[in-house]
């Protein structure tokens, strides 16, 4: 090979290795489409929000703070309305919100042992538990909870119980399955779970770092992930949501960031990074995902909500 040609394309292959560097590093600092709230306690405000659900049919998004306060917003950060709370937070705030089937939030009220059905008004319709314990329909720390689409609710649960429970549509129990520990089935904090296309459930293993994907009785399936910030591992995954092409998000508290995943656990792309500027995280709680693809990221210690695609 000629010196200048081999120069020539030793130097297109430079240029091609800092694009892709390039690249990933404007993915992972990326301006966001939207920023919205400051820190407060005024309608439209937060103090340190920790949960999000999308309603698919409207687009509006109701989130939970610290301060146990419930709030509804359109997808741009307008305040909707109305601002409620959970009948008692003196113990602890809810820490899990997800859509019912009938459009209905369902509230992971975790130190009161239960889940609370509210209509958008901020009506409780329905208490599923509120008994403490270990024993079959009691609960201890009830950090999340989803309804698939016959109707069954998922509760999971940490600390006192590692578990998951399953519920009839009447919130009857059916089953629960799970305990402490690194193997399948077991469990170091669950904080948030997701129902697939697939009709799988993949809950998210905060403290040990994966996901594990599970049949809806119970069964092992598959995991993935482990500890680390390299594509494909994760540093306490915090919550998961599902986007309308199939992929998972998955919002990783200590790496102050988002994932995109395939329900393989493949890595497809990463967005934010540790600070306080846009496009920047701060011990991110909890991301939701609307039905036009746009990521709503809970960016817990800054107070906020950051949309962005990706």
């Amino acid at each position: 090979m000629k010196p200048r040609l081999a120069f020539f394309l030793f130097a297109l292959l430079v240029v091609a290795a800092v694009g892709v560097s390039v690249t990933v590093s404007l993915r992972n600092g990326s301006p966001p489409e939207r920023v919205w709230g400051t820190r407060g306690v005024q309608e439209g405000q937060f103090s340190r929000p920790r949960a999000v659900a999308i309603d698919p049919a409207t687009g509006h998004l109701f989130v939970v703070d610290f301060t146990a306060r419930i709030q509804a917003f359109d997808s741009d950060g307008t305040y909707l309305g109305p601002t409620w709370t959970t009948p008692d937070f003196r113990n602890g705030r809810p820490s899990g919100l997800s859509i019912a089937r009938d459009g209905n939030l369902l509230v992971a009220d975790s130190h009161y042992h239960c889940v609370r059905i509210y209509d958008h008004a901020g009506n409780e319709l329905k208490k599923l538990g509120g008994e403490a314990g270990n024993k079959p329909g009691q609960f201890g720390y009830v950090s999340d909870c989803v309804q698939d689409s016959d109707g069954y609710y998922y509760i999971s649960e940490f600390g006192q119980n590692q578990r998951i429970t399953k519920l009839d549509p009447d919130g009857q129990f059916v089953a629960c399955w799970g305990e402490q520990g690194t193997g399948p089935v077991q469990f170091n904090r669950v904080r948030a779970l997701a129902i697939g296309s697939d009709g799988l459930l993949y809950a998210a293993d905060a403290c040990n770092h994966r996901v594990q994907v599970l049949t809806r009785t119970g069964e092992f399936v598959r995991e993935f992930g482990s500890p680390g910030a390299a594509s494909g591992q994760f540093q306490y995954p915090y919550d998961l949501c599902f986007g309308p092409g199939g992929d998972l998000y998955v919002a990783e508290y200590g790496n102050q960031r988002i994932q995109k995943v395939t329900t393989e656990g493949k890595s497809l792309a990463v967005w934010g990074k540790p600070g306080h500027a846009k496009g920047e995280l701060s011990s991110p709680w909890a991301v939701g995902v609307d039905k036009f693809g746009r990521v709503h990221v809970i960016d817990t210690e800054n107070h906020r909500v950051q949309r962005v695609r990706f």
